[in-house]
């Protein structure tokens, strides 16, 4: 299946809350793999179905490039911890921009498989912190949001100043 092309910031499509899948069939299988060939052809460390232009809860998550691609459907959290990390954080939708973000750093998560079975685990370090962005963007939460109003808008400008640029 072929990668597909990604929304870019500030396309209105960033900040809408996707809709849950309820048909685990053959289309949700192809829009799974079509999302983990972005992912890959990005490169990203993790996408939601949102960026690439389809308003469904789906995630697709690679923390290496050797590693195994982890597939979320409907990915839901349903607790997080009270300690936090930072991290930097960006998007393939605003390249060329990251800044710190603060986190909880554990989180408990239900979520579907492809089969549409339910699966539920924690997710600490790393991995909780490419959860949370990627499920905030299942929200129509740009990871942009998550910064103070001065960090936001001189991430704006900085990438502003990069597209300007021919970036």
């Amino acid at each position: 299946m072929p990668a597909r092309p990604l929304v870019m910031y500030p396309d209105p499509r960033l900040k809408l809350r996707a809709s849950p899948v309820e048909h685990f069939d053959k289309a949700l299988e192809a829009l799974a793999q079509d999302l983990m060939d972005t992912v890959v052809a990005a490169p990203a460390i993790g996408l939601s179905a949102c960026h690439i232009g389809v308003q469904q809860r789906l995630v697709a998550i690679r923390l290496a490039d050797d590693a195994l691609m982890r597939l979320y459907v409907n990915p839901q959290i349903l607790w997080m911890s009270p300690e936090t990390r930072r991290e930097q954080e960006g998007s393939v939708s605003m390249p060329g921009i990251a800044e710190e973000v603060e986190r909880p750093a554990r989180i408990g998560l239900t979520w579907n498989t492809l089969s549409g079975s339910e699966e539920r685990a924690e997710a600490d370090g790393f991995l909780a912190v490419v959860l949370q962005h990627e499920i905030d963007q299942l929200d129509g939460i740009f990871w942009l949001d998550r910064l103070s109003r001065l960090k936001r808008e001189r991430a704006i400008r900085r990438y502003q100043k990069l597209r300007g640029a021919g970036g």
